[in-house]
């Protein structure tokens, strides 16, 4: 006995619509921006800060960086509206810019899934 078809799980996918590939595109901007940002914040920032002792990339870099990651949080829940993803998809997505490597593994991800359900 079989169920009836989820809508959500159907077999034809779905084409974007403008607005949902509008959408995807600048998260898949910000995503790399952030990813980049905190990896310099990470590799670069930090260890000048504390390790000679110049703080002057960190005053930079640092603000720069949780600016870019709330335009990041913006792009993310346009993105959770617009492609009408659960709450938890929201949350692991927007937590991805805050782990070093990890938004270039989420914006692969969402982007692979968006584009080739």
């Amino acid at each position: 006995m079989t169920s009836p078809a989820d809508p959500a799980t159907s077999a034809t996918p779905q084409p974007l619509t403008p607005a949902v590939r509008g959408a995807l595109t600048r998260y898949r901007v910000i995503a790399y921006v952030v990813g980049v940002m905190l990896l310099l914040l990470l590799f670069v920032a930090m260890p000048l800060k504390y390790l000679a002792d110049d703080p002057s990339a960190m005053d930079i870099i640092g603000p720069m960086h949780g600016f870019l990651y709330v335009v990041y949080l913006l792009a993310t829940f346009d993105l959770y509206r617009r492609a009408r993803w659960s709450f938890t998809r929201l949350v692991l997505t927007a937590l991805a810019g805050t782990i070093p490597f990890l938004s270039f593994y989420a914006e692969r991800k969402t982007t692979h899934e968006l584009v080739h359900p």
